[in-house]
């Protein structure tokens, strides 16, 4: 039996996944599947259909079909039999038997049919071989692995001691009234955030420069551990092949999607002993059709203090917010006094603020329907044409007093039409042909860059373009409440304060 190709086919011809086992160029065979779903009608066989040149053997996978590609002189009965591994194998790599999953897994495919055919000949295995000899179990790599871990939890552990040393070290200059040499801004430079910082000083002085302590090294030493490199090339080289033929690859990355909510600001630079963020998360969900359904911002003040000298304070707090939010202060704040002179403070003066603990002492919350208070609209409107749909895209900053950044507007696009074709573009754009979503993404939406529009053209109908997910940062916040001033409960002197100011997505949604 000489096997040319198997390969994952929809109903219309077109490949998903395919293997040759003999040399055939990819023009051959793409033009070999398209013809094969008009030849299934000119006879009445069921299982195999055959050309003057090839016969082709097929298994109906739901919406798909698991087809190979054989000479005329094979033996039909052990085709079938292959065939029928071949359609086992599938299901053990891909949960749902649709063209998203198999390509998602499709080089998983690959590997497992180079284990049933070689050279276009069927090798003598199961499929319980097949599962072992893919997943490459190697007792030698959980070993390594193993001792990795553990190198690496007794450096970590080192790492905590260390930390204790130095602080331990510095708590005892601060008593003894010397500065411990090589200590400063360590209470700062331990700590890290997801957003962005605004420093704000009240007297002249020179801000100490944080020192970054450099992390133990990792215990290396040579390891005659199994390496699982040759997989890893063949898909390389297999990548490198298509793209030479002209295919569009798109190429994961190993962090975060842009277009996650998740989304931070860079930390920052420099923070005081008295360290404050402003952070707020809105939700939104709107209508195609327009109308606000439901829109909330959470916020919260969290202060940091660091030094036990700056722990009796009194935080002046500006609230100029006009859309009527709610605000809640800590029970351990004094309300009456934030209610009157919109100062936070303790209610018990002489007790302090915890130290090198973040303390939530002012959180608010806004809920509405009103479209007015929308921050950003957006406004997709899809056309029918001849050919498919025209689709134009537009957006709009109505709170001008934001500048959103790393703005990533993803919309929907149809599976198995290809890439659509784009006209008038403000900023940028990805297409992710797996995710079957297009990205419009934009550096920055501020008051001078306020309004911007997308066009492109792909087949498909104008529901397909729905729900639009919007991901964004801000180093400003929505509702404009500040800290203004930071002094000592005694005297009323300044303190001098840090503060850093952010604006995420929770979610934000066009449906």
């Amino acid at each position: 039996m000489v096997l040319l190709a198997a390969a994952v086919c929809t109903k219309a011809g077109k490949a998903i996944v395919s293997r040759q086992f003999v040399e055939m160029t990819r023009t051959r065979i793409e033009g070999l599947l398209a013809a094969f779903p008009k030849l299934m009608n000119t006879g009445k066989q069921h299982t195999f259909v055959e050309t003057e040149s090839v016969r082709y053997v097929y298994q109906p996978l739901e919406k798909l079909y698991m087809v190979l590609i054989t000479t005329k002189n094979s033996n039909i009965l052990e085709d079938l039999e292959t065939l029928r591994l071949f359609s086992r194998v599938i299901p053990e790599y891909c949960r749902v038997l649709e063209e998203g999953e198999i390509s998602e897994h499709c080089f998983d495919l690959i590997f497992a049919f180079d284990e049933i055919v070689a050279l276009g000949y069927r090798e003598n295995v199961n499929l319980a071989q097949i599962r072992t000899f893919t997943e490459m179990d190697s007792h030698e790599e959980k070993v390594f692995r193993a001792v990795r871990e553990t190198q690496e939890r007794e450096a970590k552990a080192e790492m905590r001691r260390k930390a204790k040393e130095l602080q331990q070290a510095r708590r005892d200059a601060e008593r003894s009234g010397k500065k411990a040499p090589g200590f400063g801004g360590f209470g700062s430079s331990g700590m890290t955030s997801s957003n962005s910082a605004t420093i704000i000083t009240d007297t002249l002085i020179e801000p100490e420069k944080p020192k970054v302590a450099s992390a133990p090294a990792r215990p290396s030493a040579p390891s005659k551990a199994l390496k699982l490199g040759a997989r890893g090339k063949e898909v390389d080289d297999f990548v490198d092949k298509l793209k030479s033929e002209g295919e569009n690859i798109m190429v994961p990355s190993a962090g975060k999607r842009p277009s996650e909510a998740s989304k931070v600001l860079a930390p920052p630079v420099n923070t005081e002993s008295v360290h404050m963020r402003i952070e707020e998360k809105i939700s939104l969900t709107c209508g195609r059709d327009g109308g606000l359904q439901n829109m909330e911002v959470l916020g919260m003040i969290t202060l940091r203090v660091a030094d036990e000298k700056n722990g009796r304070i009194r935080l002046h707090v500006n609230n100029n917010d006009k859309k009527g939010i709610q605000l809640q202060t800590h029970p351990n704040v004094d309300k009456k006094l934030f209610t009157t002179e919109s100062v936070i403070s303790l209610k018990n003066p002489d007790k302090s603020f915890p130290l090198h603990n973040d303390v939530g002492v002012l959180k608010w919350r806004l809920q509405t329907t009103d479209e007015s208070l929308i921050p950003l609209t957006i406004n997709c409107w899809p056309s029918e044409s001849g050919t498919g749909c025209d689709v134009n895209i537009e957006y709009e900053l109505q709170e001008e007093g934001l500048e959103l950044n790393d703005v990533v507007i993803a919309i929907p696009v149809p599976s198995g039409v290809g890439a659509p074709v784009i006209g008038d573009l403000d900023g940028e754009y990805r297409h992710d042909g797996r995710r079957n979503i297009l990205e419009w993404c934009l550096p920055v939406i501020d008051v001078k860059n306020k309004t911007g529009s997308l066009e492109f053209s792909v087949a498909g109908q104008p529901s397909d373009f729905f729900p639009i997910q919007v991901s964004f940062v801000s180093k400003s916040n929505y509702c404009d409440i500040q800290v203004t001033k930071v002094a000592q409960v005694d005297g009323d002197s300044p303190v001098r304060f840090s503060m850093e100011t952010s604006l995420v997505v929770d979610k934000y949604e066009i449906l």
